[in-house]
């Protein structure tokens, strides 16, 4: 089986599994998803969702963001970690989008990567939930797992993983696909010890085989 059909039936398998593919963040906007990805770098989507709702409230826009200081933003994300650093992202990257984007997310890659604290996996997850590019691959933990096991690389290397995986995945499916991991990465193919007897890719996944 060649790794572009072992990736198909890797879409398909988890298609059926999970059929919402949708991102464990909450957000109404896409300052907000980005700035809850950024806040979700070494912590869990679930203490995001727990710390952003005060965080939205007391700064509404780019604009309240942008005039703020960062340590009274450092304040509403304490128990996200390092919040020191992520908050001065934030300010910084929310000033950017103000005086350089006319207070409008950029809608690509090459100008989201260019915001201070956004690398190519907030700007895939961007570009795939807010603007619906194909082609949007999210490099995380669970898919660099996963798509190791599954024998679709051997890379550490996140960026080339997102172009092996680009070159592999459908491109009107590779979004969900990565939605998709992450929620079979926590319920069934976890790092210590994966469930292969429950798991819906075990017949053509090279860990098994």
């Amino acid at each position: 089986m060649t790794k572009k059909q072992i990736a198909k039936n890797a879409e398909l398998s988890l298609k059926k599994e999970y059929p919402d593919a949708i991102c464990s963040l909450t957000y109404t906007d896409p300052l907000q998803l980005l700035i809850a990805t950024r806040l979700a770098a070494q912590c869990t989507d679930k203490r995001v969702n727990m710390v952003t709702p005060d965080l939205f409230e007391r700064f509404k826009t780019v604009y309240d963001f942008a005039k703020a200081e960062p340590e009274e933003v450092a304040q509403y994300i304490k128990s996200c970690g390092l919040y020191k650093t992520k908050s001065k992202d934030i300010v910084k990257m929310c000033k950017m989008i103000v005086e350089k984007y006319s207070g409008e997310v950029p809608s690509s890659l090459e100008e989201l990567i260019k915001l201070p604290g956004i690398g190519r996996k907030t700007a895939n997850l961007m570009m795939g939930d807010i603007y619906h590019m194909p082609g949007a691959v999210v490099v995380d933990t669970h898919c660099i797992r996963i798509t190791r096991r599954l024998g679709l690389h051997n890379e550490k290397d996140m960026k080339k993983i997102e172009f092996i995986l680009r070159d592999l995945l459908d491109p009107n499916e590779s979004s969900d696909f990565c939605h998709r991991l992450v929620l079979h990465g926590r319920a069934v193919c976890s790092a210590p010890s994966p469930k292969c007897d429950k798991c819906c890719m075990n017949d053509f996944c090279k860990k098994n085989l």
